[in-house]
């Protein structure tokens, strides 16, 4: 009961839907037993009718007023259903005995029964008469039994109200379906918003809603321009402080190298390297966090210098790249690839993605280990793989792995956690999809990067 009052109370589809089936029923029942006590009315007033038909022919005819026996009319399906005609007498009509009763059937009728349509008891059942007088002094009786009469009548009636019964559930059908056809809308615009990314903030089609729920859509479609200026404002304010900072650190990298040339104590030169790699994991970060300020940038300026990227030629050039680092740490880089694919895109959006799959790959690989990178086609997209040797991402942190500046608990490599997220970013302006795995059954489980980008139509 808790569910139903729950879902009556959420629900406007399933409220309409129960609301018109009660009208429904509401207005058929009283409708329907109007019908059946009509019809069963009608039935006996017709076979009321009859009855005066049968004395006016017997009357009219000067016919014999007997009952027909069996052999005059053979056997009859219901003996109940028959028709009585009998004259009444001063002395009542001895009861028929079970022999008799094939060549007559007289009822115990008194003769004091008035003229005219009435229910008479005999022998405790229940019949309907229509008395009346001939010209010759004689009283006509013609009956039939009540019980044979109302089942006549209930089966007109009940065939009167049949199509009522078939209607009513063929009718509460078609309302909710109908309710469930109206509401459709609103159903598949919630879909709509479901397969968005979180930064898509394009507003909300208001042309296939209905009236009611336009004032809605355009109340969302305001807050998501509130919330997408504020983003955009974010992004700036991030974009602009990566800017501003990387000419000091630059500055800062240059008086350091300046300084280890110069003739410095041992000591001196001990404190030196840690601050160079400070300075030079802050430049890293500033790009990076350049890199993701751009990759989240879902302007209509940035969609316009989409061109042809080749990822044959974008592949080599980050193998390149990343081959000083993995020869210091003794990895192997396999590369397989299928034949030249091209895909539109900003060529600094491929470099990126692959250059942070693939830097991330080297860096979580124990020393020894090994990478592979595998690009295949299949029907209508490109599928990119990128598999470590290290020790993996347990599925309770793929998600949160994706997420700026998070990092797994125990990792001891140098990262500012931004790498996943700026491939997420991207992987999402492309139209794509991003999967983590373990790239083996047993430990380490390596990790396994699956992207697959959809090909341009030709």
């Amino acid at each position: 009961m808790d569910g139903f009052k729950a879902r009556l109370s959420r629900s406007l589809q399933f409220r309409l839907s129960l609301w018109l089936s009660l009208v429904i029923l509401a207005m058929a029942v009283p409708a329907g037993v109007f019908s059946f006590f009509s019809a069963f009315h009608e039935a006996n007033d017709l076979q009321d009718d009859q009855l005066r038909q049968v004395a006016a022919l017997v009357l009219s005819r000067d016919l014999p007023p007997a009952t027909p026996n069996r052999r005059a009319t053979g056997e009859m399906k219901d003996e109940e259903s028959k028709v009585i005609v009998q004259i009444l007498t001063p002395e009542p009509a001895a009861p028929a005995t079970p022999a008799a009763r094939d060549d007559e059937e007289s009822l115990r009728l008194s003769y004091d029964l008035p003229d005219g349509m009435q229910t008479v008891e005999v022998d405790h059942v229940p019949w309907r008469l229509f008395v009346q007088s001939t010209a010759s002094g004689q009283r006509l009786a013609v009956g039939q039994q009540t019980a044979v009469r109302d089942e006549i009548a209930r089966d007109s009636g009940l065939r009167t109200v049949m199509p009522f019964m078939v209607l009513i559930p063929v009718l509460i059908a078609l309302v909710s379906a109908m309710v469930r056809s109206m509401l459709w809308p609103i159903k598949r615009l919630s879909q709509e918003v479901d397969r968005r990314d979180d930064q898509d903030m394009r507003p909300l089609a208001e042309q296939q809603v209905p009236d009611e729920i336009r004032p809605l859509i355009g109340s969302i479609n305001r807050l998501l321009r509130r919330v997408a200026d504020n983003m955009d404002t974010q992004r700036r304010f991030l974009a602009d402080a990566a800017h501003e900072l990387r000419s000091p650190l630059t500055a800062l990298s240059l008086q350091a190298e300046n300084l280890a040339a110069t003739d410095l104590s041992p000591a001196s030169k001990a404190r030196l390297l840690p601050l160079r790699q400070g300075l030079n994991r802050s430049k890293a970060l500033l790009e990076q966090l350049l890199t993701l300020a751009r990759s989240q940038n879902t302007g209509a300026s940035q969609l316009t210098q989409l061109t042809p990227v080749s990822l044959q030629a974008v592949l080599r050039r980050v193998v390149e790249d990343s081959l000083p680092l993995a020869q210091a740490r003794q990895i192997d880089i396999g590369v397989e690839a299928d034949t030249e694919i091209t895909l539109v895109a900003q060529e600094v959006d491929i470099v990126a993605l692959l250059r942070n799959l693939l830097d991330n790959a080297v860096r979580y690989t124990p020393p020894g280990g090994n990478v592979e990178l595998r690009v295949r086609t299949q029907p209508g997209l490109v599928s990119i793989e990128v598999e470590d040797s290290g020790p993996g991402i347990e599925a309770a942190e793929r998600e949160r792995v994706l997420d700026p500046f998070y990092r797994v608990l125990g990792s001891d490599q140098d990262g500012s956690g931004l790498g996943l997220s700026i491939v997420k970013s991207i992987v999402a302006r492309l139209n794509g999809k991003l999967e983590l795995q373990h790239a083996r059954n047993i430990a380490p489980y390596g990790l396994k990067v699956i992207i697959k980008l959809p090909l341009p139509q030709t």
